[in-house]
């Protein structure tokens, strides 16, 4: 029996969710596939697969090998490419989970930079609004959260960006501009879901401040909209429905473009850093620490698209 090869086989069909799946996945048939489990528990003496009509699910003794064999499997690939010495000798599948906008604008862009630096990397990407952070079917998740988050993940800080608060110039020729905060109580506010809001009330902090300390300015605020979609957001504030806050990042190019201005530069609505969630402190695969050091590298180089106006329509560990 080739172990490591048996094992690969039997991960396969644990992370597919089938034999089907799993021989796709492989490219191999089916029967294959299923004479390698077999051969695996009959080798074993139990059951590792409950097999149902619809989808077939780990026992708790397959549950438990899984967890052993992943490192396993990922330390052998890791070893080989660092034998090889080449960023071409990763031939590999990295499987990602991220939002909508960290699709549309980071791994978007840079996706063609990357394939020329990693051609041997197919990155399997799902795009989701909450991504998984259980991480059993992928090797890293990419989400924004406050800087200072409690939660209960494994983490790598990739980069950070300040909260800002933007509208259209023409929105504020019509509505007038603002001195202090206090002056967006009477103002339209689109915010997005995640803007650090309690019971209501928005909180800005002083540029240059400590946003884990108490904020400088709190205001009851009544949003025009409460949305979770950033790009959206952006057509809104562009269209001149509102004051948003974005990331400085993400508003610079709509700012240079003359589409946004920075509203109260003095202040932010806090600061925001880049997430990769992982599986395990223990071990970083090869092909993940390319991905992020990829993506924290160039992600500073990053133009990012305007939307077409005419369109209708718990404990954080860091690593």
């Amino acid at each position: 029996m080739d172990r490591l090869q048996t094992m690969k086989v039997f991960l396969a069909v644990v992370d597919e969710g089938g034999f089907t799946a799993a021989a796709r996945h492989l490219d191999m048939s089916v029967p294959t596939v299923t004479r390698f489990v077999a051969d695996l528990e009959s080798y074993l003496g139990t059951r590792l697969l409950q097999r149902t009509t619809r989808r077939v699910h780990p026992t708790p003794a397959g549950l438990q090998y899984a967890q052993s064999v992943r490192p396993i499997l990922e330390a052998v690939d890791t070893a080989f490419a660092d034998a090889q010495g080449s960023t071409e000798a990763l031939r590999c599948e990295l499987r990602v989970t991220t939002t909508p906008e960290f699709a549309e604008n980071l791994i978007a862009p840079l996706l063609r930079r990357f394939q020329a630096t990693y051609p041997g990397i197919a990155l399997q990407v799902h795009v989701d609004a909450t991504p998984q952070l259980t991480l059993e079917h992928y090797d890293v998740a990419l989400l924004s959260a406050p800087e200072g988050l409690d939660a209960n993940f494994v983490a790598r800080r990739l980069f950070s960006a300040e909260g800002i608060l933007c509208a259209a110039p023409h929105y504020l020729a019509q509505h007038g501009p603002l001195q202090h905060p206090s002056d967006l109580l009477q103002h339209r506010c689109l915010l997005r879901s995640s803007t650090r809001l309690r019971r209501g009330v928005l909180q800005l902090w002083q540029q240059g401040s400590d946003v884990l300390e108490a904020p400088g300015f709190e205001g009851e605020v009544e949003p025009s909209i409460t949305i979770n979609h950033t790009s959206s957001l952006l057509r809104m504030a562009i269209d001149g429905a509102g004051i948003a806050a974005f990331t400085h990042n993400v508003a610079a190019p709509y700012i240079a473009q003359g589409l946004l201005q920075h509203v109260l530069p003095q202040w932010i609505t806090g600061r925001f850093a880049l997430l990769a969630a992982l599986p395990s402190r223990r071990h970083m695969p090869a092909r993940t620490k390319a991905f992020l050091d990829f993506l924290t590298e160039h992600h500073n180089h990053l133009a990012l698209p305007v939307p077409s106006l005419a369109a209708t329509g718990p404990h954080h560990h860091s690593t």
